[in-house]
């Protein structure tokens, strides 16, 4: 009997019309180009943006493909983070050799705490996760840890500057830096997610008992899950610590897990795409509201809030890609 798990599609893959072309070639100017445009603080405001983007990335994976409900991850943000700090401030490392450990620290810590939680299913995971957050700011207090972690003060990261050959100032700079990372992050993920992994995945998020069936090893798949979920979301952290220059606990409070996960919501769940409209609305919306309303600002949020979940149920990228197939519909019908 053929897996059907494990098994290449046979759908022929859609031919891609000259239309998309052209609009993949636009957002590529449009992202190069972008920051010519902008403010140095415009420009640090979308490299954030962009950060964010590879946590969401990272978080989906975990709970949008394999059903794992994660409040946590910013904890594994706020390591990513530490980890850069520490290597580029009290040990003098370059930028470039500080994202492979951060991204190992988190993925070994990922993999670990994933190990335990596999008892855990739906809320009582998400619970265990959500303790994981409110630790992590208390750690990085702690008189153990304080030596490295600078304690309540946190540690200075100097911003790197550009290389002499390149005419760009240094927050320009960290924007193209950070977004070739999460284009080579992004293709990592469409290549695990479009393959044999993504859709064991999925299969243990549909039908658990039947992918086991099927000879899915569950423990290990969502052990490995969580594992690269977190050094996706801990890259994420390194680069924003190296873009705001700082670091300190209080940044990285259980909130930064709530917003996460409401930006991947807000992208949509189980969509690569979704990860970057999630991360421009965590990142522009709260300042949007705060604009509107000095004395409720999260009151404004929470109406944006409701009017995207109403509008677009699906989150953005479902709604786009619905949005898509109705303008499509349309024009079959009057061709």
């Amino acid at each position: 009997m053929t897996n059907t798990i494990f098994s290449t599609p046979r759908t022929a893959a859609a031919a891609v019309t000259p239309w998309r072309t052209v609009g993949a070639a636009l957002v590529v100017v449009f992202a190069l180009a972008l920051p010519f445009g902008l403010s140095d603080y415009q420009t640090f405001q979308v490299t954030l943006a962009i950060a964010y983007a590879i946590a969401l990335l990272g978080l989906n994976m975990l709970t949008g493909i394999s059903g794992q409900i994660s409040l946590g991850h910013g904890a594994f943000y706020a390591v990513g983070a530490y980890v850069t700090a520490i290597m580029m401030g009290p040990l003098g490392r370059a930028l470039l050799a500080t994202l492979p450990p951060s991204g190992a620290v988190c993925l070994v810590i990922g993999f670990l705490f994933g190990l335990p939680a596999l008892r855990l299913e739906g809320l009582y995971l998400a619970l265990a996760t959500f303790a994981l957050a409110v630790a992590t700011p208390q750690l990085l207090k702690s008189k153990i840890l304080e030596h490295w972690t600078g304690g309540v003060q946190g540690i200075t990261v100097l911003k790197p500057d550009p290389p002499e050959s390149i005419p760009l100032g240094p927050d320009q700079w960290l924007y193209y830096f950070t977004l070739v990372v999460m284009a080579i992050m992004f293709l990592i993920a469409w290549n695990i997610l479009r393959g044999r992994i993504g859709r064991a995945l999925r299969a243990i998020r549909d039908h658990a008992i039947a992918a086991e069936a099927m000879g899915v090893n569950i423990a290990i798949y969502k052990s490995w899950t969580f594992g690269v979920s977190a050094m996706f979301t801990g890259i994420a952290g390194s680069l924003s610590a190296i873009s705001v220059g700082f670091v300190a606990p209080d940044s990285f409070d259980v909130f930064l897990s709530i917003r996460l996960l409401t930006g991947m919501v807000i992208g949509g769940l189980g969509s690569i795409s979704g990860a970057i409209w999630g991360a421009l609305f965590i990142q522009y919306v709260p300042n949007i509201a705060d604009q509107i309303s000095k004395a409720a600002p999260w009151a404004i949020y929470g109406i944006f809030l409701i009017g995207f979940m109403y509008a677009m149920p699906t989150g953005v990228a479902g709604g786009l890609k619905l949005l898509a197939a109705r303008i499509g519909a349309w024009r079959k019908r009057h061709d």
